[in-house]
């Protein structure tokens, strides 16, 4: 499998693995004993049946095992790329509990000297900064133990080896954990989720592996390897855009919440039946329409039937329309006046924490048993997990979205859960470890896929908004739902952040949006843009974070401006993608940060480069590696106009850059003539 992706020797490994169910690179234990692959002396088929969903063919094969288990694998292929996948089901099928099942995990042997592995962190702390760690040095292990897989690491590798590599990323929104061990000639890796998990199934239970995937690639070339895992990502993994199929294009957003005059804590709390008339019509009338307006947290009844004034976060549960802040149907009047110009609406929901359930109980019919709770412990998981608590759940968020014609699902998590998640497995008795964070993440997809079809259905998106205190969901079978519109919520602070991120994070994951301002914190508002700030923040999703009837300085010229640059740049944001400049900190602002998003097959593409406030140099050589040797690397400056053509080399055109004073930002249109 560890071939080039044009290469049909991929398909014809992936068949052999087929015909071959023994060789599937997954491992688990039952009962203390070992089991690798799906051998047929241990795994009596049953069927086998094959799918085609476009680029992808998917193999399911059902497998007997145990007295009591039965077992599903599914595997996919994409021929375009040369991508495998695979993901594996446990079912009791019986009458009594099953053995103890442990250790889902898939194992790979990847041949090839010199194993290096790059990647970079997860979010909060860490602001997803690039490692390079050599294997032969030592091993390496990564361990997600919050409940929030990306927050703190982030499941997507790069392991270079040989002449090539393999990309391999884990599909799951709870704990995992990755290990890599190099002997020289190979490289062991072991990806898994579900962490310390060691359970029972109950007669009639489920369990699944998480996704796993692994794109193999023939070149060790950063850039290739960048390029060659967004091409995959963006035309095989991206959810569509609507019912329709068609694939997501750029879109832009705006939440209305510091234009109403009122106190704003955060979220849309102080947005009232009165307050969004006036910005949405200013925005139309200064020619600044955006494609969503954003209705973020704070808008619902408290569960105890108050009218929250600031507590968004102690107040969630009931997914009801406060009528204090929305009497009758204003919101939807409010969603029709969108429609009718143009715009559609995105709708901030919280459904994996619940706050007071004895209100909620008293009433709105909730169950106070599905609320996973401790002593001394601040937050309430809603157990999701639990089939009527799912259905009450979905069935709330899913009646609201509809009433309103809500467009956009956007999720949020502002809790660790798996210390939670732990506690409800040592209530269920002995050998439980991990259950509830099987139940509970296999019932979060399912929830998303509801949601999704109840928006599709009247005619809104096929994707949600993924975020979980900004970054903490991003691993890749949720991004087969849904779009992060924030990559972190940090992104909404300094400018040196944000082209931080973009360098790092755009590598993995291409459709992503930032804020358009430079805040002191997190959630001052209104914040600083200009050029440098708007050019900073050109991503497939732009969040305009600017005020229309409430600041009397607001620069609607700038605006203006800006919106227009950034859609004159969308054509190429999910084009490859090329880093110019080394990887900085957002302390480090003495340098230059360049990048530039490429059409191959127009041959046209835009270049992004920063002098940064402290940046004591004025001019910057970088190497545009698309160029090939004999052809000429025409250059427009999107400020002056000037034209310039360099002649490309054996390895690229490269380019000297002049910079008039610090903290400045071009834009170059590329074109190869």
């Amino acid at each position: 499998m560890l071939q080039n992706y044009t290469n049909s020797t991929a398909w014809d490994r992936f068949q052999e693995i087929i015909r071959h169910p023994e060789r599937v690179p997954f491992r688990f234990r039952y009962q203390g004993k070992d089991y690798r692959g799906f051998p047929h002396d241990h795994f009596a088929p049953v069927s086998q049946t094959a799918e085609a969903h476009g680029a992808r063919q998917d193999w399911f094969l059902r497998f007997l095992f145990d007295e009591c288990l039965t077992v599903t694998l599914k595997l996919s292929f994409y021929q375009s790329h040369g991508v495998a996948e695979w993901t594996v089901w446990f079912e009791n099928t019986g009458d009594h509990d099953s053995g103890i099942l442990e250790e889902l995990q898939a194992e790979l042997h990847i041949p090839g000297e010199r194993p290096v592995l790059k990647g970079i962190l997860g979010d909060h702390a860490n602001q997803y900064q690039p490692y390079a760690f050599d294997l032969l040095a030592r091993p390496v292990r990564f361990s997600a133990d919050t409940g929030r897989a990306t927050h703190i690491d982030f499941p997507y590798f790069n392991l270079e080896c040989g002449d090539g590599g393999v990309m391999l990323a884990i599909g799951w929104a709870g704990t995992w954990s990755a290990a890599f061990e190099a002997n020289g000639a190979r490289t062991l890796c072991t990806l898994s989720a579900v962490n310390h998990a060691k359970t029972r199934l109950r007669p009639g239970e489920t369990i699944r592996s998480a996704l796993f995937v692994a794109a193999p690639y023939a070149r060790r070339d950063e850039n290739y390897a960048a390029n060659y895992w967004r091409s995959w990502f963006i035309h095989c993994n991206l959810p569509p855009a609507d019912a329709s199929g068609n694939a997501p294009a750029p879109f832009s957003t705006c939440c209305l919440s510091s234009d109403t005059g009122l106190p704003n804590s955060d979220g849309s709390i102080s947005e009232r039946h009165t307050t969004w008339r006036p910005s949405l019509e200013k925005m139309l009338a200064e020619g600044a329409k955006v494609d969503f307006r954003w209705f973020d947290a704070g808008w619902y009844i408290a569960p105890d039937g108050g009218s929250p004034v600031s507590d968004w976060w102690g107040t969630v549960g009931t997914w009801t329309l406060d009528p204090v802040k929305w009497p009758g149907k204003t919101f939807l009047e409010s969603t029709d006046f969108a429609r009718a110009h143009g715009m559609k609406t995105l709708m901030w929901f919280e459904p994996e924490r619940v706050t007071d359930p004895e209100s909620l109980a008293q009433h709105y019919g909730y169950d106070t048993s599905w609320a996973i709770r401790r002593e001394h412990t601040p937050v309430i998981s809603n157990n999701i997990g639990n089939p009527d608590c799912l259905r009450w759940t979905t069935e709330r968020i899913c009646k609201t979205l509809r009433e309103n014609r809500v467009e956009m699902y956007r999720e949020d998590n502002n809790s660790d859960q798996a210390s939670l998640w732990r506690y409800l497995d040592s209530q269920e008795g002995e050998d439980r470890r991990g259950i509830t964070e099987y139940k509970f993440i296999m019932a979060h997809y399912k929830m998303w896929d509801d949601i999704i079809a109840c928006t599709l259905s009247y005619g809104g998106c096929g994707f949600v908004d993924s975020c979980a205190s900004g970054g903490g969901r991003n691993d890749l079978e949720s991004l087969r739902r849904g779009i992060p519109l924030m990559r972190s919520d940090a992104d909404r602070t300094s400018t040196s952040l944000r082209l931080s991120m973009t360098t790092a994070f755009n590598n993995w994951i291409p459709f992503c949006g930032a804020s358009t301002k430079e805040t002191l914190n997190e959630l001052d508002v209104p914040g600083e843009s200009d050029v440098y700030i708007w050019r900073a923040s050109y991503l497939p999703v732009l969040n305009i974070a600017h005020q229309f009837v409430q600041s009397p300085t607001q620069d609607f010229s700038d605006l203006r401006r800006g919106m227009s640059e950034w859609k004159q740049v969308a054509p190429y944001l999910l084009k490859d993608f090329y880093v110019h400049t080394p990887w900085h900190s957002e302390h480090d602002r003495s340098s230059f940060t360049a990048f530039s998003f490429y059409d191959g097959e127009a041959d046209k593409g835009v270049l992004l480069a920063f002098r940064m406030e402290a940046c004591a140099q004025d001019a910057l050589t970088i190497r545009l590696p698309y160029a090939e040797a004999g052809r000429r690397c025409r250059l427009t400056d999107q400020d002056t106009g000037e034209v310039v053509e360099i002649a490309a080399g054996q390895n690229g055109c490269d380019c000297t850059l002049h910079f008039s004073s610090p903290r400045q930002a071009r834009l170059i249109w590329v074109e190869v003539v």
